[in-house]
Formats: C-alpha cells, structure tokens, sequence
C-alpha cells in the first residue's frame, strides 16, 4: 500500500498530531508513507520522519484547483492508493476523488462535537461520504454518529495513541514551584472550556496557593482567549495560571509537572490525555467522549462531569494532598495506555481494515 495523510495544517493539535504519528508509524510498513498539509505548516513540521515524503499545498480558499492539480501531481507520481483524510481535509479528499476514481479514500473524523455542526456542514459531509471507501472514527459515539447521519457502512472505531518526540529540544521552563504544578495542555477553543479551569484555580488559590496552572495550546488571538486573559486578570490569577501557547516539547513539559487536567465539555479521543498516561501524570478530567473508556473514577484517575466545578476541585485536592496516590493513579493509566493504546496495536487493525475495504 501507499498511502498519504491528508490534513489541513501541521499546528499543534490532535487531529495533526494523530496525522503525523500514522505517517511516521507507516513509514517502517508499507511501501510508501506521506502527508500533505494543505493550509498551514507549523510546529509539527519537526515531527515529521526523515523517511515520510511531505507536501505543502498552501492552499487558499475552500476551492483552489491550483492545490488540488498539485495535490493529484504528486500522487500520480508516487502512485499513490489510499487518502487518509483528517478532518476538515476530506473535501479536498473528495475533490481529488472525483479527478481521479480509482484512489481509495478515507475520513478520519476526530472531531468530538459532531452533533453540533451547522446543517451546511453537514449536507456537504454527507453528499462527499457517498464517495469514502471506509471511515475512522475516534470514539464509539462517533461511529454511531457517522453510521446515523452518513449512512455508511464501512465505520470502523480506531484509538489514537500517543507517540514519543523525536529530537525535540527541552526549551519551555515551567513557571511555579517544583512539585506544585497543574498542566492542561489544551488548543484554546471553546470545546475545551478554559472556564472551568478558571473556576478551579480561583478556590484553589484560597486553599492551595502555591500550586499553579500551567496551559499550553495554541492561542488562536480571538474572543475566546481574550477573555482568558480578561478572566485571569479580573480574578488576580497572574500568580497562579501561566499560558505558553503551543509548544513542541511535551515530553520535557510534563516531566516538571505532577498533576494534568482536562475540562473540556467535549471531546473525541484527546491525544494529550494518552500523552498523561505516556509520561504516567495523575489526572482529574471531564466525563465526555471516549474519555471514560480510559479513566475509571478512582482506578487510575478522576474522572467527573463537566458542569460540576466543585467535584473537579475535591478531586484535584484529593491529589495535590497525596504525592502516593499521584504516583498510584499515573502509573495505573501508564498501564491502561499500554494494554490498549499504543501505535502498534492501532496500525495491525488498521493495516487489516484497509486491505479489506
């Protein structure tokens, strides 16, 4: 097989990271690996393997048939069989359909808020499902939902998984004291609901007030991270929430930290919640998507609904009181992560599934 990933940008986020770990992982596998980004580059472009071919389209517009003739350029001249479109990239994935049929095409949907896109997105989505040969989706919910309104047969779940950095140099110190920090790390978006963390850090701060938040994601400099920045302001939190925008060295970053959260209101599979359990982080996070299927409450972590600001508080100080449960809790996730979630045992399923469809 020969197959590219297709993906809009290569920033910092799940959907890209999860684009880059399956074409490096194939690489080792299959006669061909690439990945295309079509949109932006950006931090991820580091990540990408030596031996996985790469293409930047930098297309502009929803249709650009300047992309789209470079896109089919490439893949005729490494003759590739199988699209693997991330997200939002499968209407370019379509587009090429159409130019050329007998590609093999496949969506790959991540996104955890699916019920909530526009009608228009989701009538566009559907006439271009007519034309996937299979579809990945990242949580049972998801299947259900793409089997629902897509009317497709071939859905198959997949986990993500995490992936260690290769190369990536230690360059982000940590604010804070050492053994008092609290990692998000976490794009922000509305999705992932910041507020809460807000509503958190601010009783913390009463009875806790050497601990702090530490959130690394990409600030997208609208509305939404304005009044999180507004928030930590009016609230006097400069002392106890840092933001550090998107970085690359996750790795060094949670190893200054002992505790990770997630407060999102929803999700589809988080990669930054498998990173946890990679680098075996105790976590308190938020009971949506396929975030139970991975954390049992009080097993290997704690997990509760995300309307509920007061239980997340108890929760995260029934760890910052307890350095052995904190160790306890991220070593049972580190084993959860390892039994289910690791790239090897991804790859053989979905290696399987492409020969079939």
């Amino acid at each position: 097989m020969r197959i590219i990933q297709l993906i809009d940008s290569l920033e910092a986020g799940g959907a890209e990271r999860m684009a880059v770990s399956y074409a490096n992982v194939l690489a080792t596998q299959i006669e061909f690996s690439g990945i295309v980004a079509t949109r932006k580059e950006g931090l991820l472009l580091d990540q990408i393997n030596g031996n996985v071919s790469y293409l930047f389209l930098n297309k502009k517009g929803k249709v650009d048939f300047g992309a789209l003739f470079r896109l089919r350029s490439f893949v005729l001249k490494n003759k590739i069989t199988h699209i693997h479109a991330h997200s939002t990239s499968f209407f370019l994935g379509f587009l090429l359909k159409l130019t050329f049929p007998s590609l093999k095409l496949f969506w790959h949907n991540h996104h955890g808020n699916s019920r909530s896109l526009p009608k228009k997105k989701i009538l566009i989505l559907r006439f271009s499902a007519l034309f996937f040969n299979g579809v990945i989706a990242v949580n049972q919910e998801l299947k259900i939902w793409v089997k629902q309104q897509l009317k497709a047969n071939n859905v198959i779940y997949l986990p993500n998984f995490p992936v260690k950095e290769i190369g990536v140099e230690a360059t982000t110190i940590l604010k804070g004291k050492n053994k008092k920090r609290i990692v998000s790390l976490a794009n922000l978006r509305g999705d992932k609901n910041h507020f809460l963390l807000l509503e958190v850090a601010i009783k913390l701060k009463q009875s806790y007030p050497d601990w702090t938040f530490h959130l690394v994601g990409k600030d997208f400099e609208d509305d939404y991270s304005k009044q999180i920045s507004r928030l930590i302001q009016e609230y006097d939190l400069e002392n106890n929430v840092f933001l550090y925008g998107s970085q690359q060295d996750i790795e060094n970053i949670l190893n200054q930290v002992s505790i990770a959260v997630l407060t999102s209101k929803s999700e589809g599979l988080p990669v930054a919640l498998l990173e946890y359990g990679l680098y075996k982080k105790a976590v308190v996070v938020t009971r949506v998507g396929e975030i139970p299927m991975i954390v049992q409450h009080e097993l290997n972590g704690f997990i509760v609904d995300s309307n509920k600001p007061d239980l997340f508080y108890e929760s995260l100080v029934n760890l910052i009181t307890s350095e052995e449960l904190q160790s306890e809790f991220g070593s049972a996730l580190y084993d959860t992560i390892q039994i289910s979630y690791t790239a090897e045992s991804v790859i053989e399923k979905y290696l399987k599934w492409l020969q079939i469809s």
